[in-house]
């Protein structure tokens, strides 16, 4: 089966102009690999380089180094480290999700506007996308007197259902996630693991940073510990998480 995502050689330094061109290398020499209906989990402490890492498959940062190669849904595998610009964002539009731990939404637009017009862009009829944006918000948990409220107003667990919702509407090929249920209550926790879930066992292929042992022994495929930049191991989780302080 051809992976959905391969990383290969992956490193990030930043130029630091102000302090005389002092180089910070966030991270080098990464590997990973994951296929359609996988969930592959980037753990280790904070500063390990895991949040650069995911940045740097988005295109969010141009990596230093390395290969990020992209299969689509149709077509040939393409290295997005290596795209122009324009055609990393239609991969975003159509094939590409991320959910950061921070609001990404248009601070006029109510939430449930904000979600559809999620699915919007990646295809579906705004009816229908109403439609499922109720439903993904509902099923995330998040009240409805809320939804017509603006997401800048809402809480940070609140503003990370947002974030998700908006990623689940029209699942994409490659979903990203950047520490999806680190401001949730046990409840909601829940409702985000099990949709997840879910979206994995639907062929979504996940790359996601998690801080939280035994999500990841429940969700993950296999996991990717990181230390100071660097891949130190990788493997089955139970196996990995072993000899890891949760």
């Amino acid at each position: 089966m051809t992976p959905v995502l391969d990383v290969r050689g992956l490193a990030k330094s930043f130029t630091l102009h102000g302090i005389g061109g002092r180089v910070v290398h966030a991270f080098s020499g990464v590997d990973l690999t994951v296929a359609p209906g996988e969930l592959v989990a980037l753990a280790g402490r904070s500063g390990a380089g895991k949040s650069s890492v995911i940045k740097a498959v988005y295109r969010t940062y141009r990596p230093t180094a390395g290969t990020v190669m992209f299969a689509p849904s149709t077509g040939e595998p393409v290295d997005l480290a290596a795209l122009p610009d324009a055609d990393v964002a239609d991969l975003r539009e159509r094939e590409i999700g991320y959910v950061s731990q921070f609001l990404r939404a248009e601070p006029r637009r109510g939430v449930l506007d904000v979600v559809a017009r999620a699915g919007v862009r990646r295809g579906m009829e705004p009816g229908r996308a109403r439609e499922a944006a109720a439903d993904v918000l509902g099923a995330l948990r998040l009240d409805r007197e809320l939804w017509q409220t603006y997401p800048t107003l809402l809480s940070g667990g609140e503003q990370q259902r947002v974030n998700l919702a908006s990623a689940l509407l029209a699942p994409p090929r490659l979903l990203l996630l950047d520490e999806p249920v680190s401001a949730l209550d046990p409840a909601n926790r829940e409702a985000v693991l099990s949709m997840i879930s879910t979206l994995v066992a639907g062929g979504t292929a996940v790359l996601t940073i998690l801080h939280d042992h035994e999500a990841i022994r429940r969700l993950a495929n296999q996991v990717v510990l990181m230390a100071d930049g660097r891949v130190v191991d990788a493997g089955d989780p139970a196996e990995v998480l072993a000899e890891v302080a949760p």
